[in-house]
């Protein structure tokens, strides 16, 4: 029940008083919805846009990746410094759980040939219609009560306070609150990041927010991007079966810190795609505390160096030298104007040099592309400000979840999998303190 209250803020604020209040109706957030609601406890959950899941439905449109199929112990492994809390949550619901989960909603997965896990379908919204009856018509529990185009504005007096199209702002007592916010990559559909601040106010701990599997703007051999010859030639063009090295920052290392074999996009500026995506972490961390980070290519990894030295010294006679590594090599195309762009026309004349090339293409970047533009975010509510719960040790009783925690994780179905896996952590401490204590409303 709600009725008009008066604050300095919000004079014509409306209150309601609610058992548990989620924050963020994307995967963890709907995640923890229905732990609870399964649980038998009342969840009002709030999203500034007008329908739920907007960034999970984008992801799927070329088919939602759901997780990986590969062992639990090198899953764990893709979390990078935060695998010890987020292999916690993955104890409880792990990628064999999204998949049962799935069918448990009537979506039947299959395993692609890289390991990747995807719906029958292919598509997130059947799954996410599915998810959605069942929150508000669910067998067992009680229905999840949505509140749309409600924008969390911050607390008042222990009070959520969201901001409302066209109507008083409303005030919400919670005995419990989970926060699910999202990141800051992909804006436009509404994990903006403003929570930052918010929670900082509250004296929270929170990491700068950073671009995780994103693209980066190249540094050409003029000290700028690409030329505009080769931009208005290749951009958009795709580079495939390649290897893409990062170096070990040590001249003595044994083994570089990347190295895969993939395929990745030409971009207007510079790079993305799968492979630049999977390499992005120690990229944008090498820029960020060195100022300067770059990467290899084997434009030829099925030929070894050795092969590829034969070729490029056999005679050529008349012919130019993209005919004859094109005949002798079959490198053409995107592949053979990168070696025009990064490289001199001296060392191109070089057998040796242009075989060492052809091997190690060295790739120097600028920047990584902006946070709004990238797959995900990196940064966020440190760890450390929560118990393993996910309860933020300045604020109890508030939860958090989601990609607004401070971990990362590549492309490949790995962050969705921890983004349900930590709803239901946080869901579970949520259970844990109703519970425990007795409150009133």
């Amino acid at each position: 029940m709600s009725h008009s209250v008066t604050t300095p803020d919000f004079p014509d604020a409306l209150e309601l008083s609610v058992e548990v209040a989620i924050v963020g109706g994307g995967p963890s957030g709907l995640m923890a919805a229905e732990l609870l609601s399964h649980a038998g406890v009342k969840v009002h959950l709030f999203d500034a846009m007008p329908s739920v899941g907007r960034k999970f439905l984008l992801a799927g449109k070329g088919g939602l990746n759901l997780t990986h199929a590969e062992h639990p112990e090198l899953f764990n492994t893709r979390f990078g410094a935060r695998q010890p809390e987020v292999s916690q949550w993955l104890s409880q619901f792990d990628a064999q759980g999204v998949r049962d989960w799935a069918q448990g909603l009537g979506v039947n997965t299959f395993v692609g040939t890289s390991g990747r896990v995807f719906p029958a379908e292919m598509k997130a919204a059947p799954l996410l219609r599915a998810w959605l009856h069942r929150l508000r018509h669910p067998v067992k529990g009680v229905p999840v009560q949505f509140h749309m185009r409600h924008r969390w504005l911050g607390w008042q007096n222990d009070r959520l306070v969201f901001g409302r199209r066209d109507a008083p702002a409303l005030q919400v007592h919670a005995r419990a609150t989970v926060l699910a916010l999202g990141g800051a990559s992909w804006p436009q559909l509404g994990s903006d990041g403003s929570w930052v601040a918010r929670l900082q106010e509250q004296g929270v701990e929170v990491a700068p927010l950073k671009p995780a599997n994103c693209g980066f703007d190249v540094l050409g051999r003029e000290g700028q991007g690409w030329t505009a010859h080769f931009k208005d030639k290749f951009a958009g063009h795709p580079l495939k079966s390649v290897v893409l090295t990062v170096p070990a920052l040590e001249a003595n290392a044994r083994s570089p810190r990347f190295e895969r074999k993939g395929e990745f996009v030409i971009t207007e500026n510079g790079l993305e795609g799968s492979l630049v995506y999977a390499a992005s972490a120690c990229l944008r961390d090498d820029l960020a505390e060195q100022g300067h980070a770059g990467l290899q290519l084997d434009l030829l990894p099925d030929k070894t160096p050795q092969q590829v030295l034969k070729e490029v010294t056999w005679p050529r006679g008349s012919r130019s030298l993209s005919s004859h590594i094109k005949s002798r090599l079959g490198l053409d195309g995107v592949k053979m104007g990168l070696l025009y762009e990064l490289c001199t026309p001296e060392s191109l004349a070089l057998p040796e040099a242009l075989a060492m090339h052809i091997k190690a293409l060295p790739v120097s970047l600028r920047r990584p592309r902006p946070l709004a533009e990238a797959i995900s975010t990196a940064g966020g509510v440190a760890l450390q400000a929560m118990g393993p719960d996910l309860m933020l040790s300045t604020r109890p009783g508030v939860f958090c979840a989601g990609e607004m925690l401070d971990w990362e994780a590549p492309t490949g179905g790995y962050l969705l999998t921890a983004c349900l896996a930590s709803g239901q952590q946080a869901a579970k401490g949520v259970l844990s303190r109703l519970s425990a204590r007795t409150y009133t409303i």
